[in-house]
């Protein structure tokens, strides 16, 4: 099986039943180690969602780390919009934090499964190559999972590594873009709103709408292009051109500022238009097209494979930390399409741009301000009665009621 490694999730899933769009499942009634859990999982994701059942299996991994292991696996059995035409995969791996897994953060990770049996260190990498190819092509890009450490050979260069804000996804902290080398001004806080993730998983560069918008109108103004069409800037249509062109010398390059382990530095990560102008794969016999590899998002920014193309990327669990060096196969007709640079200072931001508070379930929401109103209520009818004299015979008047205007109670609820 073909599995998606995301590190956007948390569940390791498979198919389990036939489905029109894949071509293999896992049939358990087949497997003498399967052990089902009958406990029933729903995963949803920015796109799809699965339903299926969690049971354990045993798997052993070919190369480096000899042994068997019993891992949690879920069976999908329906799906909407997850296994989709043409993909290449019948599964997906989740590698980011027990806090995502479903149904609860007691379902042990893969990964975590994988530090606890085998003893290795709490740290795996990931290079994704396939800059500048064909985004509907095989799916045979090639790249390299490293599950308990670092492969020189798969970087260039230094690794510079910028802090875990929250351990749920990998949330870092983003201070600045910029677009052909200008900043695009805005407040830090806009570009972790409401959080900065570095997502396997998700295909695109995704920004929140205000530095969509900011992103995209300076593009157009520092591209070559006149009169481009809005709908190329949302995804809705290609940019074509003759196959004897190549349109990425007209679009500048796109920079992220990251903040480094050591607080007053930052580096920046940056990517050439080959990275985010991205060919689609048999269009017209003389023109060859491209789509927009960056779209808007309403609840985070998120670090997609538009980006991580062209880079090694170190998830370092052990040291909270999430590192990025040049990939040697981010190249594009021979030449480098991704850079890093540093140290810079960071005495023109904010010293924190992520908040500090952040709730990750509405029903948390909702029971924190359920207790902190009963509390309320509580201390305001404990300061009644020590307020009132003993034998009182006050009448009370209208006055004197406490009502909705001025109770702690109404102003505590969102």
């Amino acid at each position: 099986l073909n599995i998606l490694v995301d590190t956007g999730s948390s569940n390791f899933a498979v198919a389990g039943v036939p489905d029109p769009d894949v071509t293999s499942y896992f049939n358990t009634k087949l497997s003498s180690t399967y052990k089902s859990q009958g406990i029933d999982v729903t995963v949803k994701y920015s796109q799809g969602s699965w339903t299926g059942v969690l049971g354990t299996d045993v798997i052993t991994i070919p190369k480096g780390i000899y042994g068997s292991y019993t891992i949690n696996i879920a069976t999908i059995l329906e799906s909407e919009n997850f296994f989709l035409p043409g993909v290449k995969w019948h599964g997906i791996l989740g590698l980011a934090y027990d806090a995502l897994a479903k149904p609860s953060s007691s379902v042990e990770t893969f990964f975590d499964s994988l530090v606890r049996q085998a003893k290795i260190p709490n740290i795996f990498s990931l290079q994704m190559c396939g800059a500048g190819l064909p985004v509907s092509g095989s799916g045979t890009n090639g790249g390299s999972l490293v599950l308990g450490g670092i492969e020189r050979s798969l970087y260039k260069g230094d690794i510079w590594y910028t802090p875990i804000k929250e351990e749920w996804y990998y949330q870092v902290e983003i201070l600045k873009l910029e677009v052909g080398g200008q900043n695009l001004e805005l407040d830090c806080r806009e570009y972790n709103a409401d959080k900065a993730i570095v997502d396997s998983g998700t295909t695109l560069l995704r920004l929140p709408q205000k530095v969509f918008s900011a992103v995209v109108q300076a593009i157009a103004r520092t591209s070559l292009i006149q009169e481009f069409s809005s709908r190329f800037w949302t995804g809705s249509q290609l940019a074509c051109w003759d196959k004897t062109e190549r349109p990425w010398s007209l679009f500048p390059k796109l920079s992220i500022y990251l903040r480094d382990e050591n607080s007053s530095r930052s580096f920046r990560i940056s990517i050439l238009p080959q990275l985010y102008i991205q060919p689609i794969l048999g269009i017209g016999e003389n023109l060859q097209c491209y789509r927009f590899g960056i779209s808007s998002s309403t609840n985070a920014l998120v670090i997609g494979a538009t980006v991580m193309e062209g880079f090694y990327v170190i998830f370092d669990r052990a040291q909270r930390r999430v590192g990025f060096a040049v990939s040697p196969c981010a190249e594009v007709d021979g030449s480098p399409v991704s850079e890093i640079e540093g140290p810079f200072t960071t005495a023109d931001v904010a010293s924190n741009c992520v908040s500090s508070v952040s709730f990750h379930e509405p029903v948390l929401w909702i029971a924190s301000y359920a207790l902190m109103s009963l509390c309320g209520i509580i201390l305001l009818v404990l300061i009644i009665l020590l307020l009132i004299p003993p034998r009182c015979q006050h009448r009370y008047t209208d006055n004197d009621v406490v009502n909705d205007e001025s109770s702690l109670v109404r102003h505590r609820w969102k």
